[in-house]
């Protein structure tokens, strides 16, 4: 009798745990191997794992292990989607059971993977499988387009609507106006109207303790996207930016969906038309009179927030009349969010520059001052590479679990149990979470390869800052600019505007660029490279 052996799996989580799915497969296999006359010597079943990626399923590993040590002659599973649903996996999963004489089997697809022809009709089968799931992808946006032409929202949450269920089997819904919110909305339009500028509305509702939908507090940004929102005069725009993945903001779409929606519209149209033409007129900016160079740009903290400050100007007029433009760096959110958010925290920008070059100056010609931050440098880098490692290891495995859960999700939909706007609704919450698990694992490596296990060189390090003091000092205000933006992270400033500390970070293509190459041009032998971050 042919030895046999049984693989199951199940995606969806709820599945895994009531183990419905994974005992229906076992006992439709089993059934099928009995009338086939097969001994059925073990099964094999990933709960709760998606079928995409094959080294994350190990009782799936364990099975091809096994078929290398020859313990079974057949491998049998309800479905074909069940051992893979990528078709190149499948095929690399049955050549790697070709090569030790193990045949494969399916109870749902009539093929024998040991002639020629069966295995003609699973590679026919198993790339139909595969197109039907692309085909999701692309049915569920052109289902989206459908329901933008006849006027519908496609989900989202917008500031003065709120979406209410109103047909609980077939899951439609429809914006309906939230009265505290919309109110909201109309002052903001009619601010706009009155002469107020994005900013000044921005520090006007978030004094008044408005907020965003999410709680959050306005910015200009969010001011100019509700004045520009169609929603608001109770118009649907959709599909306007087409491969956001790609081309994000760049992707416009020159023939958007534009149609009358199936809401109230909080804004009349004369008074939408008012603010359309004054937005209009507002954004044919003029020339600048004045572009001084702010080498220090985002570097320097808020002493408050913390966050970037941004270049200022400031006009005095002196007593001969003339008028003198002083440069100022001030704090980035409250330049973009107001007095709510925080205050201006203003500094000359003449004042901190000159403290910044005399600290780095001061750490150049005192070499214990270097010695010491080099020696407590190589002591904390020791201390950071194992939490960043432990939590790097964290992140990957949220990226993981996230595209299981994007598959499963997606299993759902194919075996009919959600339905195509419950489809679209999870796989846009996931592809957020994702990017954000992404944008932490950038930072984690980043710091990471800043931190080097090694001890740095004290003699290195002091050429280094010999150098980039000298290029600094030689350099042109644009090419300063550019070198300081290149080589500190972070300038922080206390309540009293004064200097309180300067990061630096040097890393293989910043050492290049300061020891690589002589005023002539002629390039010099460059150091074995290493990262590394200092505060001086």
């Amino acid at each position: 009798m042919i030895k046999a052996v049984i693989y199951a799996r199940v995606s969806t989580a709820e599945q895994a745990e009531e183990g419905y799915s994974i005992d229906a497969q076992l006992d439709i296999v089993k059934q099928k191997c009995d009338q086939e006359g097969r001994e059925v010597i073990d099964q094999y079943i990933d709960r709760g794992i998606s079928g995409k990626a094959m080294k994350n399923r190990p009782d799936l590993q364990r099975l091809l292990r096994d078929a290398k040590e020859n313990k079974f002659q057949e491998i049998w599973v309800w479905k074909t989607n069940r051992l893979a649903r990528n078709h190149l996996d499948l095929l690399k999963i049955v050549d790697e059971l070709d090569k030790n004489n193990v045949g494969f089997k399916s109870c749902s697809e009539a093929f024998d993977t040991a002639t020629p022809a069966g295995k003609l009709l699973m590679n026919v089968l198993a790339s139909i499988g595969e197109f039907e799931r692309e085909s999701i992808v692309e049915n569920v946006k052109m289902g989206m387009k459908q329901r933008a032409r006849e006027g519908k929202w496609n989900g989202g949450i917008v500031l003065g609507y709120n979406s209410v269920r109103i047909n609980e089997i077939e899951n439609k819904t429809r914006l309906e106006i939230e009265e505290k919110e919309a109110f909201i909305v109309k002052e903001i339009f009619n601010l706009y109207v009155k002469g107020r500028g994005l900013k000044a509305i921005t520090n006007l509702v978030n004094k008044l303790g408005y907020r965003t939908k999410k709680e959050n507090f306005f910015t200009p940004i969010a001011i100019r996207t509700i004045l520009l929102n169609p929603i608001y005069i109770g118009k649907i725009r959709y599909n306007l930016r087409e491969n956001w993945s790609e081309k994000r903001r760049k992707g416009i779409n020159k023939n958007p969906i534009y149609v009358a929606g199936n809401h109230e519209p909080i804004i009349s149209l004369d008074l939408w038309n008012k603010v359309q033409e004054l937005y209009r007129r507002k954004s044919q900016r003029p020339k600048r009179v004045f572009d001084g160079i702010f080498p220090l740009t985002g570097l320097v903290k808020c002493p408050m927030c913390g966050a970037p400050m941004v270049a200022g100007r400031v006009k005095k007029q002196l007593k001969d009349g003339s008028i003198k433009i002083i440069r100022y760096y001030h704090c980035g959110v409250w330049r973009n969010k107001g007095t709510a958010a925080c205050r201006s925290n203003g500094i000359r920008a003449d004042k901190i520059e000159k403290l910044v070059f005399e600290r780095i100056n001061k750490v150049v010609m005192n070499g214990k001052i270097l010695k010491d931050t080099v020696s407590k440098l190589n002591l904390n880098t020791k201390n950071k590479i194992k939490p960043l490692e432990e939590e790097l290891n964290m992140t990957n495995k949220n990226i993981r679990n996230l595209e299981n859960r994007k598959n499963k999700v997606f299993d759902l939909y194919e075996e009919g149990i959600i339905a195509k706007e419950v489809l679209t609704s999870r796989i846009g919450h996931i592809l957020n979470e994702m990017d954000t698990n992404f944008t932490n694992k950038n930072r984690i490596e980043k710091e990471l390869q800043q931190n080097t296990s090694n001890p740095i060189p004290m003699d290195k390090v002091k050429n280094l800052f010999i150098k980039f003091h000298h290029l600094i000092g030689a350099a042109e205000p644009s090419k300063q600019k550019l070198i300081l933006q290149l080589i500190i992270t972070k300038i922080t400033i206390n309540n009293n505007r004064e200097l309180d500390s300067i990061v630096l970070h040097m890393n293989e293509q910043i050492e290049k660029y300061i020891i690589g190459t002589e005023e002539d041009g002629t390039s010099q032998q460059v150091p074995s490279s290493f990262a590394f971050t200092i505060i001086i």
